[in-house]
Order: structure tokens, then C-alpha cells, then sequence
């Protein structure tokens, strides 16, 4: 069988079982709505969590500066090399400098984007006499730098920490170096890590704790570090990775540690060494929504309320919710449910996407809503009715 012949028929497979795949055509965002084939929808299935990715007020200062002040450096298109070449332009240390003092670390270090730091990090950090041992929800992203890395691998069962600990203490002695990484915010089903937990059984088994904040940062703590933050363990854990793609509102994500580890990270880690750096104008953007977004805890607690009320009236319709933050899944079970509750959103004026496998697991397909801050609660109290009536 050729080549051609074989993948046509895989399409075909995913077709028939409801998984195959297109990219979606879009308009214009303005502010919580984006356009659509089907006209202007309500935006529940972006990461802009905070609405600083629609701030028209704010983009249009920013493009405004440019050329202001002899600073034209600032707001190059490109950076044409890697940064231990000619790419590491100054703005990368003022973020990295605000980022370490934010988590009252030593050092901070920034990445092109989460798929580099997560498929990167691990494979630099560890090696074949290493053990990482990571939750079994965590990202693909994070699976794929576990894959990538030469140390053994191993799942523990979501949020089994009973599970985890047997683990750690059968590694015992076996290994140079144990590392442990999870999400904070678990991004398909909106649950949260009990970080204090990780951070006792850390401490007990020696381990190297690393915690991706992609979904927790600018969604928890008074700052929008993140659920480190809100659970007063930032300053404590090993490697914080953090992402400017989602609350954050640009591209690119970092990592907090300590000064040795960042050292070792720029001499070690292949994502970052061999590609090209990031464009000034981006890092210029990212240093100011990451300065616009301390000051929006307001904007972070009516999320989080706003998504508990959210929460608690989809379970009144019967309906099967899980998590526990400002990501809603509803599980609706099959990939042809999903899609259908996806439609019928869709023509009641709502965008949400349709969740199905292998993103999550076999027979929990769902549709996903990531609420925003700009959000008001009669932007979506139709929601439950519409789902429940699309379940009967």
C-alpha cells in the first residue's frame, strides 16, 4: 500500500469515528466576540483570560510608541539569530530581571514559546540515571519533553498522591535524581494541583519539583503568578514555567529557578539554543501586559466567582462538570455529543469548542469554555439550558 493510500485511510478512520480535524476560519476579535463563518460569536474558547489580548486601548498605545525616544531598537520585527548569538536582545533581561523579582527568585529565564520549555527543559535537566515521574493529565507538551528526555518515565495516576508517594519511595536509592512535574491549572479538565503536597513530598524524597503555570498565570494570586502564588509556595518550588501566550496576552513563556539551574539551562537546553530568538517587538509587549496584569486582581476574583456560579448552574441541569477553576469543561461522552452541543451553541451566538480524543480520554469528549475576566454573568446564563436541552 502507498504512502497517500495508507494516510487517506487513517483520515478516513478518523472521520468515521468523529476525531477528524480542520482549522477553523476567523475574523476579527473584538473584545469578548470574534467573527466567524457564522457571524459574531461569544468568544468561550480563547486563553485570554483576562481581556488584555483585546484591550484596544492598550495595543494601540503600545504600536503608538514606536520610534518615540530614539528607542527604535525596541520594536524590530525579527531577531535573526538565537540569542547566544546576536539575538539576545536587552529585553529579555529586564523580563527576566522583573519576572525573578516578582517570585523573589534568583533568576528567570524566557522561552520562544510552552511547547520549547516543556519539550526542553526536562531533556537538559535530566539524564538515563534519572527518574521523572509525572501526573498523567499533564499536557502534551510536557508528556512529549518527558518522551524526549533520557531518563526513565513514568505516569502516576491525576492528583494520586498516594500513588506518587509510592512511586518516590520505590525509586529510592535507584536513582541520580528524581524529578516530579505537574500542571497547576490541568488544562482540559480546570482541576488544580495540591501544591503544598508536591512540595512536602519534594521535600521528603529529595526530588526536583517543576510546576507549568501555563493556566494558572494571571488567573491566581494577587500578583497573577499564579496558583504558586495563591498557595504561598512560588518561592519554593524548584522550576516555575509560566507562559505569555494565554492571560499574559503575547507569545513566548519562562521559567523562575535559581541562578545555577537558569546556567545550566543555557548551556544545556536545545529549544533554547538552537532556534531563533524572539522579535523585540514581541518582548516590548510582553513586558507591558505582564506590567498590566499585576494590578488586575479584581479582574482575577470575579473569574474565579464568576466561574463557581458558572460551575454549580451547568450541575443543576444534571450535567457532568469537572474542575475547579476559570476552565469549565462538559463532558458530554461521545465525539458526536460533543460536536452537536458544540453546534447548537454555535447557533445560539456562543463559540466553544468541541474537545475530543486523544486530547483527553476515550469516552469524555466535551466542550470546554474558557471564561474571561470581561465577562458578566448574563453573557452566559443560557448556557445550561441550552446543554440541557441538548442532552435530552
Amino acid at each position: 500500500m502507498s504512502f497517500e493510500k495508507r494516510i487517506e485511510e487513517e483520515l478516513g478512520s478518523l472521520k468515521s469515528a468523529g476525531r477528524f480535524r480542520v482549522l477553523p476560519e476567523t475574523g476579527a476579535r473584538e473584545g469578548r466576540t470574534i467573527g466567524t463563518g457564522d457571524g459574531v460569536l461569544l468568544n468561550l474558547s480563547s486563553n485570554d483570560y483576562l481581556g488584555i489580548g483585546d484591550d484596544e486601548g492598550l495595543r494601540r498605545a503600545y504600536l503608538s510608541s514606536f520610534g518615540i525616544g530614539g528607542e527604535e531598537d525596541r520594536f524590530g520585527m525579527t531577531s535573526s539569530s538565537s540569542r547566544l548569538l546576536t539575538g539576545n536582545h536587552r529585553l529579555y533581561g529586564e523580563i527576566e530581571h522583573e519576572l525573578a523579582s516578582l517570585y523573589g527568585r534568583e533568576a528567570a529565564l524566557v522561552f520562544n514559546s510552552g511547547y520549547h520549555a516543556n519539550t526542553g527543559i526536562l531533556p537538559a535537566l535530566s539524564t538515563r540515571h534519572d527518574l521523572i515521574l509525572c501526573d498523567r493529565l499533564n499536557h502534551a507538551s510536557i508528556i512529549d519533553g518527558c518522551r524526549i528526555a533520557d531518563a526513565t518515565f513514568r505516569r502516576y495516576r491525576h492528583l494520586d498522591y498516594g500513588h506518587l508517594e509510592s512511586l518516590l519511595a520505590e525509586a529510592q536509592g535507584k536513582y541520580r535524581q528524581i524529578f516530579v512535574v505537574t500542571e497547576s491549572v490541568f488544562s482540559m479538565d480546570g482541576d488544580c494541583a495540591d501544591l503544598a503536597r508536591l512540595r512536602e513530598l519534594r521535600d521528603r524524597y529529595g526530588a526536583f519539583l517543576i510546576v507549568d503555570e501555563a493556566h494558572g498565570s494571571g488567573t491566581f494570586g494577587e500578583k497573577g503568578l499564579g496558583l504558586c502564588e495563591a498557595r504561598s509556595v512560588a518561592g519554593s518550588i524548584d522550576l516555575v514555567v509560566g507562559t505569555f501566550g494565554k492571560a499574559f496576552a503575547s507569545l513566548g513563556a519562562y521559567g523562575v529557578m535559581d541562578a545555577v539551574v537558569r546556567d545550566y539551562l543555557v548551556n544545556a537546553m536545545r529549544t533554547l539554543i538552537f532556534t531563533t530568538a524572539l522579535p523585540p517587538v514581541v518582548l516590548g509587549w510582553s513586558l507591558l501586559t505582564l506590567e498590566k496584569q499585576r494590578a488586575m486582581g479584581a479582574e482575577r476574583r470575579h473569574l474565579q466567582s464568576l466561574a463557581g456560579r458558572f460551575r454549580e448552574a451547568l450541575r443543576a441541569k444534571g450535567l457532568r462538570v469537572t474542575g475547579e477553576s476559570h476552565i469549565v469543561p462538559v463532558v458530554t461522552g461521545s465525539n458526536e455529543s460533543a460536536v452537536r452541543a458544540a453546534a447548537l451553541l454555535r447557533d445560539e451566538g456562543y463559540l466553544a469548542l468541541p474537545v475530543r480524543p486523544p486530547t483527553v480520554p476515550e469516552n469524555t469528549s466535551r466542550i470546554r469554555f474558557s471564561l474571561r475576566a470581561d465577562l458578566a454573568w448574563e453573557d452566559i446564563s443560557r448556557i445550561p439550558d441550552i446543554l440541557e436541552r441538548c442532552g435530552r
